[in-house]
């Protein structure tokens, strides 16, 4: 196993589910390529998502080091965030949050903030300050009050957090030659550039066969671009592989990420009831609602033949959406 060699503590559900979405195909009309689900949205951590994956690497190393307090930061509705104060909550550690913007009263807390409050995690609010000088300054303070905590950027997007995708690849590999199947596309929502960075990794290190695209949740393209090859690299390193992946097999589809993140649009809603009518599936407005949008298109414009099977990596966060329920409401008929 690639990633063997590093701490790992258990906090996911796991394998997730592959299945096939056979009405969503339907839907989509006679065109449409046969479609597969990966189900991270069903890693089971305080509702789930992509980045339990990560958070076993990297709070196994946070505990290796004597950590006993967790630190990070995203926007007011992270799933990192959420996530991140369930394993402390799990592992018995502290949790200090930097959520974005202005705080907000108690009262109005909904979604992932509720969560992170009943998780027990302290939530601060960055206002206008830089959540990676609150996060070092904080770190500081606790340092000097003798606790050790561990600094974890916004979505663990580190190369100890990416290896948690390489990991998941290896499981991904193992289910597909169960079953006798073989994506020609595996596609994702790519925020944080760890998730993108370790399917990429894991999918060359293995040698699979299919193309790794993923889909904007911004505007920041070229940057986020230059986070995942970064990363890349370094998780690379960190497993001690010998391998060079060539600058076209970091495919990253940018238009789909306007206006800008986190900003609602009444196309990510409708591909969000689309899912959720054809299979049941919840999907999130900021995340995977906008991947999704994304991959509805490309199959209207013709990107994948009718006999090719795409696979979407369903990375999770549906517990934001009730952050955002009146936005959400707004663009529904």
């Amino acid at each position: 196993m690639l990633t063997d060699h590093l701490p790992r503590t258990s906090l996911a559900f796991l394998p997730t589910p592959i299945h096939e979405m056979e009405r969503l195909r339907e839907r989509l009309g006679p065109s449409c390529p046969r479609l597969l689900i990966k189900r991270d949205d069903q890693t089971g951590l305080a509702t789930g998502g992509n980045k339990t994956r990560k958070l076993e690497f990297v709070v196994a190393d946070a505990i290796a080091q004597g950590s006993d307090v967790l630190i990070t930061a995203g926007g007011p509705q992270s799933n990192h965030c959420r996530q991140t104060a369930a394993a402390a909550a799990r592992l018995g550690l502290g949790c200090v949050l930097i959520a974005s913007g202005e705080r907000q009263p108690k009262q109005t807390w909904n979604g992932n903030l509720l969560l992170n409050h009943l998780l027990g995690a302290s939530v601060v609010f960055a206002r206008h300050h830089s959540r990676e000088e609150m996060m070092q300054s904080i770190a500081d303070d606790l340092k000097s009050k003798g606790r050790t905590p561990y600094v974890i950027p916004v979505g663990a997007s580190m190369p100890i957090g990416s290896a948690g995708y390489v990991a998941a690849v290896e499981e991904l590999a193992g289910q597909l030659d169960e079953m006798g199947e073989m994506p020609d596309t595996v596609i994702f929502a790519s925020g944080s550039a760890g998730t993108h960075a370790g399917i990429l990794v894991g999918s060359e290190a293995l040698g699979l066969p299919f193309a790794v695209e993923g889909i904007a949740d911004g505007d920041d393209v070229e940057e986020l671009r230059a986070k995942i090859c970064d990363l890349v690299k370094e998780t690379t390193a960190l497993l001690k592989l010998d391998l060079q992946i060539p600058d076209e097999k970091l495919v990253l589809h940018g238009s789909y990420g306007e206006p800008g993140y986190a900003v609602i649009t009444d196309d990510d809603v409708r591909a969000m009831e689309l899912m959720a009518q054809s299979e049941g599936i919840l999907a999130d407005p900021v995340y995977t609602g906008r991947a999704l949008k994304g991959v509805f298109d490309l199959i209207e414009q013709g990107r994948w033949g009718v006999d090719e099977t795409v696979m979407f990596w369903h990375t999770g966060g549906s517990s934001g959406m009730f952050g955002r329920a009146d936005e959400i409401m707004a663009s529904l008929p």
